[in-house]
């Protein structure tokens, strides 16, 4: 029973931080709409990927900065909409608005289930924000409600809302008064009125007669709401320059993140790297910026971090490399995924990073990987060698035929969920035995409809590996496949 829960705690973490990326992608998006020019700031915010097994504590800073106006968005996806925020009573690192300034603001958006799958998630088209020096005043001014946490450890965390009136559905604003809105809803016309009263407090109309509104909409709240903020612009290098030297860590690392956009910048870059007593997460992001100008004092400095003596440093190297589109990324993480003596989750982060490179580099790699006694470091490899399927099809089904035994299930897993083959690409991989094994599986797990017109050619050519193709195709068909026994 304790793997079951674990399993469960396991997905149950796998929702939450897929359903935070897919917010944050649709913050992000909204944001360059705009005319902002938005960065991810913090990394991994538009990702749900988890390590199990190193954890990396990084530094707090928003889901998103905009490099032209400087201003920072902390991305909250919600089920259902309200105000509120998780807040911790004893640890000042867990406060809702540690790492935040006065100047950056809170994105909403409501996200919704659309599969089965914990990552299926769709983030709503409306996104609203608050600005963080407002949501502060409303705590101090105690604007607020608090919900302490039920238990009593420190770690438990309580929850803060400001109160809001927030339209349930569509409609038009027809009336708004010292006491009340009134809107017509869309979907039958009739009048739904609001209190500006809520919880023992006065709410402030942030709209006004005749305004189109949307389903999660706040029309009235005690801090102001905004569906939008205009880019400013005027923020030049130099303002992040100068934000390297910071007493804010916050700010100095939101600052080695921006440069990366600069051209000429080396110096101030490779001074904040060499600076020991500064935090390796900032003077690593330096030597990212520095390497994605292809300085080659910023990749010394990450290969140095691939053998620093904590594993969360050596990740998070791993994971940056991962982000930096160029051949040296990827030969750094293949040497990484095919050192026996480097840790197997960093073996498998190396696995994963070549992934989002989408780099042909990383083909023999991600094959010779699939002989590794670690199945984490397979999983990874196959999971990535399925993305670089998608754009080098004909070079992965080359290799299937020469491959050994060991090698071919995570390369025909690859191909099958990439799916851009031809039938003809593998008729000259049925080279033995075990290929046509694996080949009856790429073809039998795809839909029978992409490939009956060009199954009598496999018929012809071997009537054994057709015939268990249509034995697949008939039981994945079947309504039986995957039923539950609950």
């Amino acid at each position: 029973m304790a793997n079951r829960r674990a399993f469960k705690s396991d997905v149950s973490f796998l929702e939450k931080i897929s359903m935070g990326a897919v917010g944050t992608h649709r913050v992000f998006k909204h944001l360059r709409n705009q005319g902002h020019n938005p960065l991810e700031l913090e990394r991994g915010s538009m990702s749900f990927k988890i390590w199990k097994n190193i954890k990396i504590k990084r530094i707090r800073v928003p889901d998103i900065l905009c490099v032209d106006c400087g201003r920072r968005v902390e991305s909250r996806a919600k089920t259902s909409f309200e105000i509120s925020m998780s807040h911790s009573l004893s640890d000042p690192e867990r406060g809702w608005d540690y790492g935040l300034n006065d100047s950056d603001f809170v994105a909403l958006v409501i996200c919704k289930r659309v599969g089965d799958r914990p990552i299926d998630w769709r983030a709503d088209e409306l996104v609203q924000y608050i600005s963080v020096d407002d949501l502060r005043s409303a705590q101090r001014n105690n604007l607020i409600a608090l919900v302490k946490p039920k238990g009593a450890g420190e770690g438990f965390e309580a929850r803060i809302s400001w109160p809001a009136a927030v339209a349930k559905s569509a409609g038009t604003i027809e009336s708004v008064t010292n006491d009340r809105i009134q809107y017509r809803r869309q979907t039958d016309n009739r009048m739904i009125t609001l209190s500006l009263s809520k919880q023992g407090f006065n709410l402030n109309p942030v709209v006004r007669e005749g305004d189109a509104i949307f389903e999660n909409q706040v029309l009235a709240a005690v801090v102001p709401v905004v569906k939008q903020f205009p880019c400013s612009g005027g923020i030049a290098r130099d303002y992040y320059i100068a934000q390297l030297s910071s007493s804010s860590l916050s700010e100095r690392y939101t600052a080695t993140k921006a440069l990366s956009r600069s051209t000429e910048v080396s110096r101030a870059l490779i001074g904040k790297m060499n600076e020991k007593s500064e935090h390796i997460y900032v003077r690593l992001e330096a030597a990212a910026s520095l390497a994605r100008h292809n300085e080659e004092q910023g990749w010394s400095f990450i290969e140095q971090c691939l053998k620093d003596n904590y594993l969360q440093n050596r990740l998070e190297a791993v994971i940056v490399l991962g982000e930096i589109p160029a051949d040296a990324s990827c030969q750094l993480l293949c040497s990484v995924l095919m050192d026996n003596q480097q840790h197997p989750e960093i073996r498998a982060g190396a696995a994963w990073a070549l992934g989002e490179l989408r780099n042909s580099l990383a083909l023999n790699a991600l094959v010779d990987s699939f002989s590794a006694v670690d199945e984490d470091i397979r999983i990874e490899a196959a999971r990535s060698l399925a993305k670089l399927a998608s754009h080098f099809t004909e070079e992965i089904v080359d290799k299937f035929p020469r491959a050994a035994p060991d090698k071919r299930p995570g390369i025909a897993w690859a191909l099958s969920k990439s799916g851009r083959f031809k039938l003809e690409d593998l008729l000259n991989a049925l080279v033995d035995e075990d290929a046509r094994h694996w080949v009856s599986y790429i073809l039998g797990t795809q839909g029978q409809q992409k490939y009956i017109d060009q199954i009598e050619k496999l018929k012809e050519r071997d009537p054994e590996v057709y015939f268990a193709v249509t034995v697949l195709w008939k039981i994945m068909t079947s309504w039986v496949y995957n039923l539950e026994e609950y």
